[in-house]
């Protein structure tokens, strides 16, 4: 392990690596069912639970896919209608695209081109794709902040007929083409990489500060086609180890991420690309705990076979998970999370916030611990993150859900807090230190931010509402989304 910090150490000096910042996004408010529908989105999977919204099969049956022994079926992300008495034959109702996109909470700069313009991405270690918005879409959205390709000296149009194009739950999209560039990374030059141009790009992108995305998955699931064909083009981090310069001991980045409720969190959060903050190890008094990844799917997935609730195990044999920082929640199998809410005094699963619910009157000593397994080591998850985000004046929306018919867990950023994560795609590992706070703060910083103020409605007494009533102001209060 000291060989490895001495040759990053080198590097960095030579280099002049750094921490990538990385900043909640402004004005951003966590909302639990909106990051729930948002994961929903994003990996397809339905609820296991009676939930308000859902995944439903649809058949093409019009006349352009009428032909003989072909029929076109998908899933569309749907939520039930507002119950109407005169017409209870109501379509269910598409989840328009503004519900379902920019669920990640951070944004980090980096540099595209020669000289540099600097764009805010989202980091995503779900998604393998490197996306930006160029100066000639047809979006207006913040103009001066896009990539203007014909200002890089070093941008080379792609060669070949390359396009590529991302299709939500709802239909809606971003697409556009593609070429080469440089791109500067906490101080790392990673060259000859595929910059995705964004030229067409649905409603659902033109709020929000984001320029788009830099997926840190793996490049079997990126989405740039040649002729119609796929044609799958490296991650910055699979160029960066192409690079001559950068040694196999290097072949990695780290990020670690703080709470929002926590004074300054926002000067903490970080990424590193190319070495380890040693300091941070150091601190966690644990030697990093490595486990081999399965990326067969695209996915930094590994072996998650066991859980504690309260010290109490919890058997999830075979079970796998993935590392996900694209995704808020951490979802796990209904044997866990049922196993966690048991020990929660007085949380109950609600169908109108489809989650399960905490009291707000709960304090940090009555949560249980929990922790989960990364490879053959459990790591306990911070327990005031088990409090993602006022639902009502009277609950919390819990940061752990169920992972409904996902056949594998997905840990989010409210696991991702817990630990310092170090992802090493050159020797195709995981590792993790802990890294829970000695004391973390159950609110807000601000009062805007409080369950009073951040309560879609008035306090709804979730057990003595009809079900009717309950989907009337399941609609009203998912304006929010």
């Amino acid at each position: 392990m000291g060989s490895m910090y001495q040759v990053q150490s080198k590097l960095r000096q030579d280099l002049g690596l750094h921490k990538v910042q990385a900043v909640r996004k402004p004005g951003r408010e966590l909302n639990g069912t909106k990051a729930y529908v948002s994961a929903m989105a994003r990996y397809g999977f339905n609820p296991t639970e009676e939930s308000r919204f859902f995944h439903l099969k649809k058949t093409d049956l019009t006349k352009e896919f009428q032909r003989r022994g072909y029929t076109r079926h998908w899933e569309q992300l749907v939520r039930t209608p507002q119950e109407r008495p005169d017409d209870p034959q109501t379509d269910n109702e598409p989840i328009p695209a503004e519900d379902q996109q920019y669920d990640t909470q951070y944004l980090c700069e980096i540099g595209i081109g020669t000289p540099q313009q600097k764009v805010k991405l989202d980091f995503d270690t779900g998604s393998a794709d490197l996306w930006v918005r160029c100066t000639d879409s047809s979006l207006l959205h913040h103009a001066d902040k896009k990539f203007d390709p014909k200002k890089s000296d070093t941008f080379q149009e792609s060669k070949t007929d390359q396009t590529w194009k991302i299709q939500y739950g709802d239909g809606s999209t971003a697409s556009g083409t593609v070429g080469t560039d440089v791109i500067t990374v906490g101080g790392l030059q990673i060259k000859n990489q595929a910059i995705e141009l964004a030229k067409k790009v649905s409603s659902a992108f033109s709020s929000g500060e984001a320029d788009g995305l830099l997926g840190l998955a793996f490049s079997t699931i990126n989405t740039i086609e040649s002729d119609g064909k796929p044609d799958p083009q490296p991650t910055p981090v699979e160029n960066m180890i192409s690079q001559d310069d950068i040694p196999k001991e290097a072949e990695l980045f780290t990020s670690a991420f703080y709470s929002a409720r926590d004074d300054k969190s926002e000067e903490k959060s970080f990424y590193t690309f190319g070495w380890v903050d040693e300091d941070l190890v150091k601190a966690s008094g644990k030697d990093i705990t490595w486990t081999p990844i399965d990326n067969s799917e695209g996915f930094w997935k590994f072996p998650s076979e066991s859980a504690t609730v309260d010290g109490e195990n919890v058997s999830v044999s075979g079970n796998a998970a993935i590392a996900d920082t694209g995704t808020t929640l951490a979802l796990v199998s209904d044997t866990v999370c049922k196993a966690l809410y048991a020990k929660i005094p007085g949380s109950k699963y609600s169908y109108r916030y489809q989650g399960y619910l905490i009291p707000s009157t709960i304090t940090a000593d009555q949560l249980p611990q929990l922790s989960v397994a990364v490879g053959g080591e459990q790591f306990v998850i911070q327990k005031e993150d088990l409090l993602l985000a006022p639902a009502d004046d009277d609950h919390w929306y819990g940061g752990v859900q169920s992972r409904g018919t996902m056949p594998f867990d997905i840990l989010g950023d409210t696991f991702l807090k817990s630990i310092y994560a170090i992802w090493d795609q050159g020797n195709n590992r995981f590792g993790a230190v802990p890294k829970i706070e000695v004391n973390q703060h159950t609110v807000f910083p601000n009062t805007e931010s409080s369950p009073e103020a951040n309560s879609p409605e008035p306090a709804d007494k979730i057990g003595d509402v009809s079900p009717v009533e309950q989907v009337k102001g399941a609609v009203k209060s998912l304006k929010l989304l």
